[in-house]
């Protein structure tokens, strides 16, 4: 009796069929994505022929200029420029204050006129656009103790004077900034009164 093999019992051989089918299933899974994967793969590599594989292309340059050579021009006396956004997309201007509005350098100059501190003036008004702070501003002067915004309009003004909340005053359309400065509260009272009688 020992020699004859013991038929399997049924629930067994279920299992192993069972079991069975999973791992054949599986496998099929990962050669299914596999194969989806390297396919990905030729398109994009189709669509920039050259590629290295740090991602800088090798394709060859065509018409370097020598070190002594001026660049193209597209015009007279302009060099042709590389576009760096969609040629649909209209150029940034930045905006101007409105009129009878003074401006950021006249009010930091009035706050000197009337013996309060402004060190360390910086203009950055190239923050007001798109590559700088975003928020629209038309002039903005930075100093140390308060910074002047000018804006276009009074409604962008008291826009932002809500944002920046109690740290800021608002006089039409030129908002004080205290975010950030170490003036006291009764400073901030002096610059506020010398920009409410300026606007």
């Amino acid at each position: 009796m020992a020699d004859r093999p013991v038929p399997a019992r049924p629930a067994v051989r279920h299992t192993a069929e069972v079991t069975n089918r999973l791992r054949l299933l599986s496998a099929a899974a990962t050669v299914l994505i596999a194969l989806g994967l390297t396919a990905c793969g030729k398109d994009s590599g189709e669509k920039d022929r050259g590629a290295s594989a740090d991602g800088r292309s090798e394709a060859p340059a065509t018409s370097a200029a020598t070190p002594g050579e001026a660049p193209a021009t597209a015009g007279p006396g302009r060099p042709k420029a590389r576009p760096t956004e969609s040629p649909s997309t209209p150029p940034f201007t930045m905006p101007t204050k409105p009129a009878g509005t003074p401006s950021a350098r006249k009010v930091v100059d009035a706050f000197k006129a009337a013996g309060l501190a402004v060190p360390n003036i910086r203009d950055r008004s190239t923050d007001c656009g798109p590559d700088g702070l975003g928020i629209g501003c038309a002039q903005l002067i930075a100093t140390d103790a308060v910074s002047v915004y000018v804006f276009p309009d009074e409604a962008s003004a008291s826009n932002q004077t809500e944002v920046w909340g109690t740290d800021s005053y608002r006089k039409g359309a030129v908002v004080l900034n205290y975010l950030g400065t170490k003036t006291s509260a009764t400073e901030r009272k002096r610059y506020d009164g010398v920009l409410a009688k300026l606007a």
